[in-house]
């Protein structure tokens, strides 16, 4: 088997794993805070990752690189991650991963309103439209049918999560480290753990470790093993070994799966309204992320 052949094998891998841990991470709250199973997720994962690192001889990181990973954790994976788990206490699995796939329009708008670096060409506008004239359509279909108490909690904090994730990509590509990139997010996730602990903690939201429930413990369980650990990893072998526009597909999938899967095993509400948003969302989302690849195409083509 071929480093390609392995690598659309990866892919298929990150996109239904990314999708279920959606489900994974609904079940997970239903009787524990949300960002009490956030921490214990990436305590867990980033022990295991740096654990790793660490036994094959890798140095700690300096003070340089500590700040940097301070501010990556805070941004991925206390904001992002912590708030993705409190919306899925609220909002459905579905509608979270529909969200959280928003992040390419957001990161346009943030460049070109703060870097002044990205064109809002005729097809990025589309893009932009499509995307949020879906997600306008599966709000609709949640709010004033079935949605349940807290609905605009999670609608709020699966957004702040979403452009918190947006910002860490941007700064991500802006200022990067001379470091393993497994490395870096096992240190990161540590980092994260403490934070959401805290908050936790000083928000009074936890609940004794002996009492959290088994559902809980193996839906944490399939996160850290799945979610955190085999997904990324095989995240970063695409990356390496696919083009980027194919290694990104699984943004799109990613909410397919988890409306489908949410729908079967939680049953969460699905109707044709919510597909029909759903599908309007991910054209749009390939349209903006079409419309800056073109973008890059220009910038490096010579001119003749």
């Amino acid at each position: 088997m071929t480093s390609k052949q392995k690598a659309y094998i990866a892919l298929s891998v990150t996109s239904i794993v990314w999708g279920t841990s959606w489900i994974a991470s609904r079940l997970a709250v239903q009787k524990v805070p949300a960002f009490q199973v956030s921490s214990i997720r990436q305590f867990i994962a980033g022990a295991l990752f740096t654990g790793f690192f660490l036994i094959k001889g890798y140095k700690l990181p300096n003070l340089k690189q500590l700040k940097w990973l301070v501010g990556m954790s805070v941004l991925l994976f206390v904001s992002a991650n912590g708030l993705a788990t409190v919306g899925v206490k609220y909002i459905s699995s579905g509608l979270a991963a529909l969200i959280a796939a928003l992040y390419p329009l957001s990161v346009v708008v943030i460049e070109r309103i703060f870097f002044k670096n990205t064109k809002i060409t005729l097809l990025t506008f589309i893009g932009i439209i499509l995307g949020l004239a879906g997600i306008a359509i599966v709000f609709y279909e949640n709010a004033f049918h079935n949605h349940q108490e807290g609905y605009w909690i999670g609608i709020t904090v699966s957004l702040i999560a979403m452009l918190s994730w947006s910002v860490g990509t941007i700064f991500i590509a802006r200022k990067q480290i001379n470091m393993n990139p497994y490395y870096s997010t096992g240190w990161q996730m540590l980092i994260g753990a403490v934070f959401l602990l805290l908050l936790s903690a000083a928000t009074g939201n936890t609940i004794p470790v002996s009492s959290i429930p088994t559902q809980t413990w193996l839906a944490i369980t399939y996160l850290v093993a799945m979610g955190s650990i085999l997904a990324y990893v095989a995240f970063i072998y695409t990356m390496k070994h696919l083009e980027a526009s194919i290694a990104a597909l699984y943004a799109y999938i990613n909410p397919i799966v988890a409306i489908l899967i949410g729908s079967v095993i939680i049953n969460e509400t699905i109707t044709l309204k919510i597909i029909i948003g759903s599908v309007i969302t991910l054209i749009g989302v390939y349209i903006v992320n079409l419309s800056l690849r073109k973008q890059k195409k220009a910038l490096v083509e010579p001119i003749e």
